[in-house]
């Protein structure tokens, strides 16, 4: 081929003209492939990793297939063995075409797409970016002035569309950047619909009017995925003629497609000059191609965001409506009526009533309807944790504090800072806690499990217990400050059985819920299943009332549940126990015992509390502690006091 050294090239073919041109130095041998080691990279799925090598040897070029998977082609041969190269061969690895000459001169002649409307001077699949290229590596000072001016340009818009809250915002930074790194007269974001490329944002420097691109170059683009550069053939006879230069198509255009995981691009970046004066060269190609990659991870970031964000919300809408106090009876309005009068202040609360009663959802509808309900809604149950572990659970630990703590962790009061902290089983907290709880609820910081440094946050406590507080204290169990600091406003939650009005519309609610989760179709409840439902004293309350109605919806078969669809716990009063004079015994807790002999003593007096307390031995403020503490309503049927 030539004396040791001499050159050559080899220059990517398209069905229209050529491409990059690789150019190949005797002493190194140059790979080509998928991979991004290789000295040409070749964007072609057919093509292999490292698919083939051309290299300098004994005074000729050699081509060498490096056990691709679908062969190497000479001039439409496949290759078996080396291939010494002369001018003029075409290699064939994939789709992928590329020429072989010694020098420039010896490329054919070709037609330009699109019947010569418009000359496609450059295609780029890849930038200098892409490979890595410093700008020390840049031999012209000119360049290496470009280089840092584009680099840096680059970064800035990296940090403007990282900062851009929707897509419309997105597009109109990128347009911008383009414009001030080019001589574009305008920039445009395109994509695809039915009736073809549409410009879905559209910016220029002056009044320009939008001129679409070249079908050629929409075309190109589309079929090879590589962004490309072409100029109007009259370009040169417009620029003798300035008078005609306004024209219907543009005179420069850079068409760079958004890179997407589709087989054809759905976006593209185009960027046009309208005057014949201006013109657009590679290095604005390698800009747009840069900028497109860019915008291609922006957008899947930005798309995540704003999906995630409407995740959030949605998800907050569902917990809104799930916090549903349902009820119309006297109880429960009263309930809602407190919830709203408390829900706009920053007192502590503390809700009372027995298990399975919705004490969480009372708290959760207290802080939806406060000013807290943008900040974070934190439970912790006191009785579900050791007492080694709830001061490290409430107030966060640091490193070492003890085995096992291998780094600093967050409490529950960090983690509820600007929202409320909901302390369920508020009864079951150890003494030991109970003192720093004081504390926190008095305005002082405190420390982490181990720590010095303190800590201050803005939270709202909310408790909830089912057990007597008072009678806590009297046995030393709960701290009496700790008592009145919670017990600023209180609020009592009526056991299931205190309002049996609420019953229908509990087990229709709970109906409706199921049937939208589990898709049975169950119209709803017969007049037996109801009669049941509300003949039942419900000792789980509307918990157990729930998982009632989820059985039955679970296995019912008909499009009604029936009386025989309502399966209720044995748990309802204890089982009867037989004794050796042949009797029966039906045990019994003090603090039930107690609970029914108050009641049946009001109910004899008519719900007279002193004359009550009186016929019980006990004084009249005793026995309203007890009823709070047992959760004692009148019934609707006796008139007030």
């Amino acid at each position: 081929m030539g004396t040791e050294g001499k050159s050559a090239y080899l220059v990517m073919r398209h069905a229209d003209g050529f491409g990059d041109v690789y150019p190949l130095s005797a002493g190194r041998s140059i790979t080509l492939g998928r991979a991004r080691t290789c000295d040409i990279v070749l964007r072609d799925d057919l093509c292999s990793r490292q698919h083939a090598e051309v290299y300098f040897a004994m005074g000729a070029w050699y081509v060498r297939d490096l056990g691709s998977l679908n062969g190497t082609r000479v001039n439409g041969d496949l290759l078996d063995s080396e291939w010494v190269l002369t001018a003029g061969d075409e290699l064939g690895l994939g789709r992928t075409r590329l020429l072989f000459v010694e020098d420039l001169s010896q490329l054919p002649a070709c037609d330009t797409h699109g019947g010569g409307m418009v000359q496609i001077t450059r295609r780029l699949g890849q930038t200098r970016y892409d490979l890595g290229h410093a700008v020390g590596d840049v031999q012209s000072v000119e360049e290496r002035h470009r280089l840092s001016k584009d680099l840096a340009l680059l970064y800035r818009l990296a940090l403007d569309m990282a900062s851009a809250g929707d897509m419309p915002t997105l597009a109109q930074v990128v347009l911008s950047g383009l414009l001030e790194g080019t001589l574009a007269d305008a920039a445009a974001l395109l994509r695809r619909d039915p009736a073809g490329w549409q410009p879905q944002a559209f910016l220029a420097r002056h009044q320009v009017d939008y001129l679409p691109p070249p079908e050629a170059v929409l075309h190109e683009v589309s079929n090879t995925r590589e962004a490309v550069l072409a100029h109007h053939p009259a370009r040169q006879e417009h620029l003798r003629q300035l008078h005609r230069q306004q024209s219907k198509e543009p005179y420069s255009v850079v068409c760079a497609p958004i890179p997407t995981i589709q087989e054809e691009p759905h976006a593209l970046l185009y960027l046009f000059c309208q005057a014949p004066l201006r013109t657009l060269d590679a290095e604005d190609l390698e800009l747009t191609v840069a900028v497109a990659k860019q915008y291609s991870v922006a957008a899947a970031a930005l798309q995540k965001r704003l999906e995630l964000a409407e995740e959030n919300q949605r998800l907050k809408a569902q917990i809104v409506s799930e916090v549903h106090l349902v009820g119309t009876s006297p109880a429960m309005r009263e309930v809602t009526e407190q919830i709203t009068r408390v829900a706009g202040t920053n007192s502590t609360v503390l809700i009372r009533g027995e298990s399975g009663t919705g004490k969480e959802l009372v708290a959760r509808a207290i802080h939806l309807s406060s000013a807290r309900r943008h900040g974070p809604f934190v439970c912790l149950n006191c009785a579900a944790l050791a007492e080694s572990l709830l001061e490290s659970e409430l107030f966060g630990h640091e490193k070492g504090a003890f085995t096992g703590a291998s780094e600093r962790k967050m409490g529950k009061f960090e983690a509820a800072h600007g929202g409320t902290l909901f302390l369920d089983e508020i009864g079951e907290m150890p003494l030991s806690a109970q003192a720093k709880l004081l504390r926190i609820l008095e305005g002082h910081p405190y420390e982490r499990v181990g720590g010095t440094e303190p800590v201050q946050v803005n939270v709202r406590v909310v408790a909830a217990t089912n057990k007597s507080l008072e009678e806590a204290i009297k046995h030393g169990s709960f701290r009496k400050d700790l008592y009145f600091r919670l017990h600023v406003v209180e609020i009592l939650l009526p056991p299931l059985r205190d309002r049996r009005d609420d019953i229908p519309l509990l087990a229709e609610y709970f109906l409706q819920q199921f049937v939208r989760e589990t898709g049975r179709k169950i119209r709803g409840l017969t007049p037996r299943a109801l009669d049941r439902l509300l003949a039942y004293s419900w000792p789980g309350n509307v918990r157990e009332l729930r998982n009632v109605i989820e059985r039955a919806v679970v296995l019912a078969n008909g499009p009604l549940l029936d009386a025989e669809d309502i399966l209720l716990s044995r748990l309802e009063e204890p089982p009867a126990v037989p004794t050796t004079d042949g009797r029966s015994f039906r045990p019994s807790t003090l603090e039930t015992l107690e609970k029914e002999h108050i009641v049946k003593t009001l109910d004899f007096t008519d719900w007279n509390k002193s004359r009550a307390a009186a016929l019980l031995g006990i004084e009249r403020s005793t026995l309203d502690r007890k009823i709070r503490a047992y959760g004692l309503r009148r019934p609707l049927d006796k008139t007030k006091e």
